[in-house]
């Protein structure tokens, strides 16, 4: 036995120097290559420079010093490692594990620093093809003016000042940006002729910008075009199918509600401007559309109502009565007998009352007078059910020598005796209470 333990002990060391020789090699072949990537790294910093000028490239900057900041910890750790006082092997463990942790963490801030500049890099060298790129889109835009002005003029006798808000600038603002386009590709050449490569990549993106915004412009007012005819060809489908809802709503289930949603839906129809006027398509698509489904709702609901009917005031007040009736009988019972009563019937007479007041509120409209009912109805429930559990404490909390009988034959099956006059002391108000009790009760329900 002692032998198979040492056996497996000394392959359990050989597994774990094996590992630790394993993390030793990994942190020497990590700390060589962030060496080397922090070299190459410098060179590309240099290179950047050249190229995009020494603002662009700050961010590199600052993160390759601090890239050499924290690797000097890890070449320290490194040669912890190796000097000449001896170390334990957890010691080696930890510092190698450090040192793979360092080099990993710079080569991440390397390769994001780095990489968020490739795209810009790339742009500065094909500079020369992307301003050829500018100066013929430029042309090809100034070509679209002419018609982008008679768009603009005939969109004017169509549509209302309101309207053309949705178009907030002009063929002549595209026409400016296109100009300044150019004016900017120009200053760029030169700036990059005379080796100020960050001035001449600033210009390079003015130009480029302004093109993409007179292109944006052009393609606006063609876009508006389009859309407010097809506004305008779903208002009329809107007007069709409002006047036919309105010939629908005077032959359905009529109310107040019913009532003015037709004429509301009249005056949208009403305010529509005729044919030839200056109109805003959008607006007036968006108020005849809101009043046809305020004139679908109400028809809707009136139907509804027609379908099932609202109860009246005077019947929900009944059920309104009959709980606050059924809560007081509880509330009495509950409130004379306080040492006696538990927690279950205090529970349910006291959900009663929230049920009852949340009850109110609802009886005066329409829409929630059932719903007021229904908590009516069920705050007499639960004052009823706190009743019978009142009841209940009452009785199991009587002493088992009590003369006076349980509650009209309950658990005990004792019956009241009147004898003795009131000897029972404070057990006779529970005894008057359930007699008096049961005629209230049943006064409810007649």
């Amino acid at each position: 036995m002692a032998g198979l333990w040492g056996r497996r002990r000394r392959e359990e060391r050989e597994q774990q120097e094996a590992a630790d020789a394993d993390l030793a090699r990994r942190a020497r072949t990590a700390l060589v290559t962030a060496d080397e990537r922090m070299r190459a790294t410098g060179d590309e910093l240099a290179f950047a420079a050249a190229e995009l000028g020494e603002g662009p490239t700050d961010d590199l900057r600052v993160g390759l010093a601090a890239v050499k900041e924290h690797m000097a910890e890890a070449f320290h750790l490194h040669q912890l490692n190796h000097d000449e006082i001896p170390d334990t092997a957890e010691e080696l463990r930890t510092r190698n594990a450090r040192i793979i942790q360092l080099c990993d963490w710079a080569e991440d801030v390397l390769d994001e620093r780095t990489d968020a500049l490739q795209a810009r890099i790339a742009r500065v060298r094909q500079a020369p093809q992307i301003l050829e790129q500018v100066r013929a889109e430029s042309e090809r835009l100034r070509e679209r003016l002419p018609q982008a002005r008679a768009t603009v003029e005939r969109l004017a006798r169509l549509y209302s000042a309101e309207a053309l808000q949705r178009v907030r600038v002009t063929a002549d603002q595209a026409e400016q940006l296109l100009d300044f386009a150019l004016h900017s590709a120009d200053v760029s050449s030169r700036r990059r002729e005379a080796r100020r490569n960050e001035e001449a990549n600033l210009a390079l993106e003015t130009a480029t910008e302004a093109v993409r915004r007179a292109a944006s412009i052009l393609d606006g007012v063609d876009d508006f075009e389009i859309e407010a005819m097809r506004a305008q060809s779903t208002l009329a489908e809107v007007v069709a199918d409002s006047r036919g809802d309105l010939v629908v709503a005077r032959q359905g289930p009529q109310n107040p509600e019913v009532a003015r949603a037709i004429a509301d839906l009249e005056a949208a129809l009403a305010a529509l401007p005729g044919p030839g006027t200056p109109s805003d398509p959008f607006a007036d698509l968006a108020s005849l559309s809101a009043a046809n489904a305020a004139l679908d709702e109400a028809v809707a609901k009136a139907r509804e109502r027609a379908a099932h009917p609202v109860p009246s005031v005077a019947h929900v007040r009944h059920d309104m009565d009959a709980a606050d009736h059924a809560i007081a009988v509880a509330g009495s019972l509950i409130n004379g007998h306080r040492g006696w009563i538990g927690a279950d019937a205090r529970t349910r007479y006291a959900e009663a009352q929230r049920v009852r007041l949340d009850a109110e509120p609802l009886v005066a409209s329409e829409d929630t007078r059932e719903r007021a009912q229904q908590l009516a109805r069920r705050a007499a429930q639960l004052a009823q059910e706190a009743l019978q559990l009142a009841q209940r404490d009452i009785d199991s909390s009587r002493p088992d020598d009590d003369d006076w009988g349980s509650w009209g034959g309950g658990p005990r099956g004792r019956t009241v005796s009147m004898g003795g006059g009131f000897g029972g002391g404070g057990l006779l108000g529970p005894v008057l209470g359930g007699v008096l009790l049961g005629g209230l009760v049943g006064d409810i329900f007649e």
